[in-house]
């Protein structure tokens, strides 16, 4: 089940890029082809320095199952393998894949964290990001929103999340599966036509005339634009973002108009009040723009040449 010598020195130096060499690295393995390459590709690569573990959400009656067959690859690899199963309080009943990744990430983390392991490897790839950036697209997302998912962050305590394979195919991936003679658990929320990855992913497979490959490209671009604006606001925020007893006082003057948004969302932050949706946050800079006092996530928003944020008082009944 080694894969070819190849595709294994390329994935060494995507992996050597994100963790250091000799520190021991976890891996979340659902079943699926993408994750089960990335187990045999780490395994390979770092030989006695791997760890992998399996998110049981319980939210499918065949979870348990897979998360078991998951475990029986591991023990043919000889890679120690864990099943975390998830704590739920009450299981979701909206934005179910959100809160299933919360929670999968959660107890990622808990686990690696205890386990001393350096990073969690995710198999996050080429596909998955030109998907996300066209449904961001459709949504009408600015540059945050259609930014590339970062190579590696914090995700618990002192424990990385990296993504060594953004840089590969589903197919590729696939492959790899195929030639180790492994069957990969099919996830049938992959098909669901309901969620908006799924019909994005079979529109991208119907385009011949647009490549994931380039789409990602651009989505890693522009998260390097992203972290370029943040470098600078960095240095901007200090100078025109004050407090004023309980308010924050914004000078939005002579600024670009996606610095003056930042500076807007940090005031929210600073105030820990709720940031406003896009379209919100729009007619909020209008307003204040237009010297207009409004309320906006209990906070009162007064406009003109300074923008002064205050909470908002309370209704009278």
């Amino acid at each position: 089940m080694i894969p070819a010598a190849e595709a294994l020195a390329r994935f060494a130096a995507d992996l050597d890029a994100l963790v250091p060499l000799g520190e021991r690295v976890g891996i979340a393995v659902s079943g699926g082809p993408d994750s089960l390459a990335l187990l045999l590709l780490a395994a390979a690569a770092r030989p006695g320095l791997v760890e992998a573990a399996t998110v049981d959400h319980r939210l499918r009656a065949n979870s348990a199952h897979e998360a078991a067959l998951v475990a029986g690859v591991c023990v043919g690899l000889g890679v120690p393998h864990h099943i975390l199963v998830a704590d739920w309080h009450g299981l979701p009943t909206a934005n179910l894949q959100a809160e299933a990744r919360a929670m999968r990430y959660r107890l990622l983390g808990e686990w690696a964290s205890g386990r001393s392991l350096a990073a969690i490897a995710t198999a996050h790839h080429a596909d998955d990001q030109a998907e996300t950036l066209m449904m961001r697209l459709a949504r009408g997302a600015g540059i945050s929103g259609l930014s590339g998912a970062r190579q590696a962050r914090p995700v618990f305590d002192n424990v990385e999340l990296v993504r060594p394979l953004l840089g590969w195919r589903h197919s590729e991936l696939v492959g790899l599966v195929d030639s180790a003679e492994i069957e990969p658990v099919d996830d049938p929320s992959n098909h669901d036509p309901r969620h908006d990855r799924t019909r994005i992913r079979q529109w991208l497979a119907e385009t011949d005339w647009i490549d994931p490959a380039r789409l990602a490209v651009s989505a890693a671009a522009l998260r390097e634009a992203e972290e370029a604006l943040d470098w600078a606001f960095a240095s901007l925020i200090e100078g025109r973002l004050v407090r004023d007893g309980a308010a924050i006082v914004i000078d939005p003057s002579n600024l670009p108009r996606e610095m003056t948004r930042r500076l807007l969302l940090a005031a929210f932050d600073k105030l820990d009040a709720a940031p406003p949706r896009g379209p919100d946050l729009a007619r909020a800079m209008a307003a204040l723009t237009a010297g207009k006092t409004i309320t906006l996530s209990g906070l009162r928003l007064e406009g003109g040449p300074r923008w002064r944020l205050s909470s908002a008082p309370p209704h009278r009944s």
